[in-house]
């Protein structure tokens, strides 16, 4: 009985447009995503291959965590085009970047332009050499709303989003409504073939002088997948920190021989 049921269940997925895959050991308090990897990695191991012998025509949508190191994982046992296996990567990060610089500038959210790139972790990177507020730079509108510390503003938000997930975890032990919200947005995005720019997570080949490593930047989004990377404006500094961010996770990659 529950042998024919699993087998109408994988059978239901073939010619589903997207494939969400959250399967993965829950990231506990005191434990970064990275600290993850080993017990997702397994899991991932046994789960993908089912989806493969199924040939699913869908979009592979990878959300547990470490979702970079996964979506390569899942990249390279699945054997699908690279196209079509994407991770939530930074979405849900850039959404936070993005209220908490409404909030600070006084400003609707929705007029604010910024990415969090890199690692969705400890590592990820505010994108601020290529923010803007409807065109105008980060800085200049600041001065325009009346906040000049510049430096200290911009560290304490970034920081601010990159802790969110600890926090909440620590308080609830989990993070559900944030990264149901980010899935959704990705899955609108492809159903409805929009054409959107998120910062997904997607395979690198050369872009910033980074290769074989899936990293979160921003990618056109509709319903083949990924459809072309974007590239957007870095200063140097940005560009070294994003590099040590790829190093990081292929160190990762290596030490479990992916």
């Amino acid at each position: 009985m529950n042998i024919e049921k699993k087998r109408r269940n994988d059978d239901d997925i073939v010619d589903a447009a997207v494939i969400v895959i959250t399967a993965g050991a829950n990231q506990k308090p005191g434990e970064t995503r990275l600290d993850l990897v080993k017990k997702n990695i397994g899991i991932f191991q046994s789960i993908i291959p089912e989806l493969s012998s199924q040939k699913c025509q869908g979009i592979l949508l990878i959300v547990a965590n470490p979702v970079d190191i996964l979506t390569y994982v899942a990249l390279k046992i699945s054997g699908f085009p690279e196209n079509r296996v994407i991770g939530s990567g930074t979405v849900l990060d850039t959404a936070r970047l993005k209220e908490k610089l409404g909030n600070h500038l006084s400003v609707d959210s929705r007029s604010v332009h910024a990415f969090i790139i890199g690692e969705h972790g400890d590592s990820e990177i505010a994108a601020w050499s290529s923010a803007n507020v409807s065109g105008i730079g980060i800085d200049d509108f600041g001065e325009m709303r009346g906040h000049f510390n510049h430096q200290m503003d911009m560290e304490n938000i970034a920081n601010d989003v990159k802790n969110s997930a600890y926090e909440i975890i620590e308080k609830k032990q989990a993070t559900y409504y944030g990264i149901a919200m980010a899935v959704r947005r990705i899955c609108e995005a492809i159903v409805r073939d929009e054409k959107s720019i998120l910062p997904i997570s997607s395979m690198m080949h050369g872009e910033y002088g980074i290769e074989d490593v899936v990293l979160s930047m921003p990618a056109i989004v509709g319903k083949s997948g990924v459809e072309n990377t974007v590239p957007i404006d870095l200063n140097y500094g940005e560009v070294a920190k994003l590099q040590e961010s790829a190093k990081a996770l292929r160190e990762v990659l290596d030490e479990n021989k992916i």
